[in-house]
């Protein structure tokens, strides 16, 4: 595994828009305080033509224009047609998730991006179409982290810093946090006495960029649930524990009762994205497992658009594509359809049905993707995952 190197005081973050660019608000207005912030303490900052773009279907730009801005900055820290330029990036972070970045794909060299010096990418969402894949089809390790824009909202939530101290090499063992955002107050629209939902009183371009920056409204106490096999091979065998019964469960062994200790390797992201790999020309996952398997793997998912029954779907159909074999334990994510419910489906039954049967433990309910905050992961990495509690610990091992 190829991991690169750190960013260095001074240097250059590239920005590039492989899905949506920074072309609406508030991702333009915090896209642009970010750059601000990031010269203030002392980075230079390269642009790929890309970052302001809005004329593509689902993605920023067409799709060739937006595999060709990728590879070149990539491979060589600046679009080709910013060559002369002096600048290139050191480290990139991409401007957005989006929805149509799978068709990116085609047009993304790996095997170039595999023989060049390596640099960080950090993105989630639909920036699973490559973290996930730089890692399994170039051995390069990528991180599944905050965009551009959330750099732009002050004050920087703790999660900010830690992808910041990811990318310059200052930590690479992380914790998760106390509180998390169920409502985003920075896209609610006015209302008060005077308005209502169908008639929302109209807010000043002023108000709207101040919203735009707020920070995350963190307001709710992280509450984990464990799923605890307990018998190999046979689904629904378990117990679902939450954080504060997983310490006083008489019938878990002391081992669990002390907490729950993984070491293997990081795979995952957004299961809406992953779920489009298996069976085509990049499903290059069976190989990577068995290059890997001695260390096992550590699978981190969480889900976006998915809904009870679908995120059903979609763990049967990883499963059944052997795609956990050599699994020792599942980290998945608050899913952006929190607390719903669908014909007996919910978002814990929806994972413990399907994959509770394979003899790995699953934590829930975690600080990863699209219900901030999200711990950086860095896809590909060896990994100690320390869980007890309402707490998790991650400690990257690159090697």
């Amino acid at each position: 595994m190829r991991y690169p190197k750190s960013l260095q005081p001074g240097g250059t973050i590239g920005f590039i828009a492989p899905s949506f660019g920074c072309a609406i608000e508030p991702y333009k207005t915090r896209f642009e305080n970010a750059l601000r912030l990031f010269h203030e303490m002392g980075y230079k900052t390269y642009l790929g033509p890309n970052c302001y773009e809005g004329s593509g279907i689902g993605i920023s730009n067409t799709p060739e224009k937006c595999g060709e801005e990728l590879t070149d900055v990539m491979t060589t820290g600046v679009s080709r047609y910013d060559a002369e330029s002096g600048e290139k990036a050191d480290a990139i972070i991409t401007c957005g998730g989006g929805e149509l970045m799978c068709e990116v794909v085609p047009f993304i060299d790996f095997e170039k991006i595999k023989n060049s010096d390596p640099k960080w990418y950090m993105g989630y969402s639909d920036n699973t179409n490559y973290t996930f894949l730089s890692t399994i089809l170039a051995d390069t390790a990528a991180i599944y982290g905050p965009c551009a824009p959330a750099f732009g909202r002050e004050p920087w939530h703790e999660s900010i810093t830690d992808a910041l101290k990811l990318l310059t090499g200052e930590k690479t063992e992380f914790a998760s946090y106390d509180l998390w955002e169920k409502d985003d107050f920075s896209f609610e629209e006015e209302s008060g006495e005077a308005g209502s939902e169908d008639s929302p009183v109209e807010i000043s371009a002023e108000e709207e960029a101040r919203r735009a920056l707020l920070p995350y409204n963190v307001t709710e106490p992280a509450r984990y649930f464990y799923y605890l096999p307990q018998e190999e091979g046979k689904a629904n065998s378990g117990k679902l524990l939450s954080g504060g019964e997983l310490t006083s469960d008489n019938s878990a062994s002391e081992d669990i009762r002390n907490g729950i200790n993984i070491k293997g390797r990081l795979l995952g992201g957004c299961v809406d994205i992953l779920t489009l790999h298996v069976g085509t020309k990049t499903d290059k996952v069976a190989e990577f497992l068995e290059k890997y398997k001695d260390d096992g793997f550590i699978w981190f998912l969480e889900c976006c658009d998915l809904d009870p029954l679908s995120m059903r779907r979609a763990f049967w159909q990883m499963r059944e594509a052997g795609w956990f074999k050599y699994v020792k334990g599942f980290m998945i994510g608050r899913p952006l359809h929190f607390g719903e419910e669908a014909l007996g489906v919910d978002q814990y039954n929806a994972v413990t049905d399907i994959l509770g049967g394979l003899g790995a433990p699953i934590i829930m309910d975690l600080d990863i993707g699209h219900v901030p905050p999200m711990l950086p992961i860095v896809s590909g990495s060896l990994a100690e995952v320390k869980a007890s509690g309402n707490k998790i610990n991650m400690k990257y091992i690159f090697v």
